[in-house]
């Protein structure tokens, strides 16, 4: 997944790239609105993560300038604005979400990835890794074309791997998913390990899908 970071306070982006970076997405940083609409428009960004206030273009102008243009990459608002008028003019431009600084890290990865799992649900309802599938729609797992029947977790561990699919993913960022405020961060590693087991043994001859990445965590990708 590739991200665009617009944002002209260079430490604040640097920080936001490191993170985005250790979570393996692919992000880019430009400091002015001028460079990031040019960029925005030239190449093929997953996920435009944009400042309001911008030397050159400002956040609203860029928004409506990629909206009218007929780009529909899904964009997170940052600004240290906290007026709901500000707020209702980014989302009104065509902004899909909207963060205030400051913000804490896990809302911002939890808002990056529903953004992108939003968008691969408007794409297919079928997503396919070599002779594993996975029906959104039908919320059903089927492997060379047998229904694998899987528990409500196992099912949305299986859809989180499917959607990062060939980028390792932590224990935390499944349980983020997966659990959300019900998670427990002094149990919910073993418990993550746990439910990947279980799921191992539905998928049988597909176990090898699901890789341990070792001190890293998971990764869904087709056995070579």
């Amino acid at each position: 997944m590739r991200i665009l970071i617009v944002e002209d306070e260079e430490s604040l982006a640097q920080n936001i790239q490191r993170i985005l970076l250790n979570e393996n997405y692919k992000a880019e940083c430009v400091y002015n609105g001028t460079d990031g609409l040019e960029q925005a428009l030239t190449e093929e960004y997953d996920l435009i993560i944009l400042d309001v206030m911008l030397p050159g273009k400002d956040g609203f102008e860029i928004i409506r300038t990629l909206r009218r243009e007929g780009l529909d990459v899904p964009v997170i608002m940052l600004t240290a604005r906290s007026q709901v008028e500000d707020k209702v003019r980014g989302l009104d431009e065509g902004a899909d979400d909207y963060l205030t600084k400051p913000f804490a890290v896990p809302e911002l990865l939890a808002r990056v990835r529903s953004l992108l799992r939003r968008k691969s649900e408007v794409s297919t309802s079928v997503m396919q890794l070599g002779a594993l599938e996975l029906d959104t729609a039908a919320r059903q797992a089927r492997f060379n074309g047998q229904a694998v029947m899987l528990t409500p977790k196992e099912y949305a561990i299986l859809e989180f791997l499917f959607y990062n699919k060939n980028r390792v993913v932590s224990r935390l960022s499944i349980a983020e998913h997966v659990w959300g405020d019900q998670m427990d961060l002094f149990t919910m590693t073993n418990f993550v390990d746990v439910h990947i087991k279980n799921l191992r043994k539905k998928l049988g001859d597909a176990a090898a899908y699901v890789q341990t990445v070792r001190g890293l965590g998971y990764m869904l990708k087709e056995p070579t």
